[in-house]
C-alpha cells in the first residue's frame, strides 16, 4: 500500500486530482486497518474464524426472517448484495465497505469527528475493473459479482477466497446516490483489504493511504460546506439534518 502524508487542504486536492476514476474511503483514525464491520465484530468477540461463515449466514438468514416487516419491497430479500446494503444501511454487521465515488465525500467522513490523523484510503478501481487474483486468472470482477444468483454463496460466503468486488445494487437508496457510494465486498473476513490486495498485486499499488495531519481540519471542512457537503446532503432525511448541526456549532456564523 503506498503511502502519503498532507498537511494542507491545497496539498490534498493536488493529489486528488491524480486519482481521477479511483474510489474512496474516509476513516477518522489513521490507525484503523481497512476490515469491514463483521470483521471487527467477529474479531472482538467470536475470535475462532471458523465459526465465522456459519455466523454470518445465521445473521443474513434471521433479517431475511424478519425484515419483510419492514421493507416494503420484498424483492429485495431475493437480491444478496440489495439485502446486504438493507442490513448496513440500518446498523447492521457486514461484510460490504462503504466507498464512494467522490474524493470530497470521503473527506467529509475522515475528518468531521476527527480529533487527531485521520485517513483517506484511494483504490485504484480503474485497473481493478478487469483484474483478476493471481492464483486464478478466470476469477474476474463480473464472473464473481454478487448481483448475479448464486454468487455470493458460491464467492463470498464461504469465506475462503481472497477476492474482493466493488459496484452498486442493483437499486440505490437514497442515501447511496447522495454520497455517490458503491461497496467493496471482499471474499474473506480475516484480511484486512490491503493483504487482500496483494492477491491481485504484490507490489501494493491498488490501494493509497493519505494520512491527513490534525491541522488540515479547519480549512478542510470549510472548503467542503463550501461544497454543500454536509450531513444534511449525504444523509438527506432528518437524521442527517440534525446531525449536521454539529458542524454549524463549530463556527460563528453572523446569521
Amino acid at each position: 500500500m503506498k503511502l502519503l502524508t498532507v498537511g494542507t487542504w491545497r496539498e490534498l486536492a493536488a493529489t486528488l486530482e491524480s486519482l481521477d476514476g479511483w474510489a474512496f474511503r474516509g476513516e477518522k483514525s489513521s490507525q484503523w486497518d481497512l476490515l469491514t464491520s463483521l470483521s471487527r465484530r467477529l474479531k472482538l468477540y467470536a475470535p475462532d474464524d471458523a465459526s465465522w461463515r456459519l455466523r454470518e449466514e445465521r445473521a443474513i438468514r434471521i433479517f431475511r426472517r424478519k425484515a419483510h416487516n419492514y421493507i416494503p419491497d420484498q424483492q429485495a430479500q431475493a437480491d444478496d448484495l440489495r439485502l446486504l446494503a438493507i442490513m448496513q444501511h440500518h446498523g447492521a454487521p457486514t461484510r460490504l465497505l462503504d466507498f464512494t465515488k467522490s474524493p470530497f465525500v470521503a473527506t467529509f467522513f475522515a475528518l468531521e469527528n476527527a480529533t487527531s490523523e485521520a485517513a483517506l484510503f484511494a483504490l485504484d478501481t480503474p485497473r481493478l475493473w478487469n483484474a483478476a487474483p493471481m492464483f486464478d486468472a478466470n476469477l474476474t470482477r463480473e464472473l464473481i459479482d454478487p448481483r448475479r444468483p448464486g454468487n455470493f454463496d458460491r464467492y463470498f460466503a464461504p469465506n475462503t477466497t481472497p477476492v474482493l468486488w466493488f459496484g452498486e445494487p442493483a437499486e440505490m437508496d437514497r442515501r447511496l446516490i447522495a454520497q455517490s457510494g458503491l461497496f467493496v465486498v471482499p471474499g474473506v473476513l480475516h484480511l484486512p483489504l490491503d493483504e487482500v490486495l496483494k492477491h491481485y498485486d504484490p507490489s501494493g499499488d491498488l490501494l493509497m493511504k493519505i494520512v491527513l495531519q490534525p491541522g488540515i481540519r479547519e480549512e478542510a471542512m470549510r472548503a467542503l460546506y463550501r461544497m454543500n457537503i454536509t450531513y444534511a446532503t449525504l444523509f438527506p432525511d432528518l437524521d442527517g439534518m440534525a446531525k449536521s448541526l454539529a458542524y454549524e456549532l463549530e463556527v460563528a456564523w453572523r446569521t
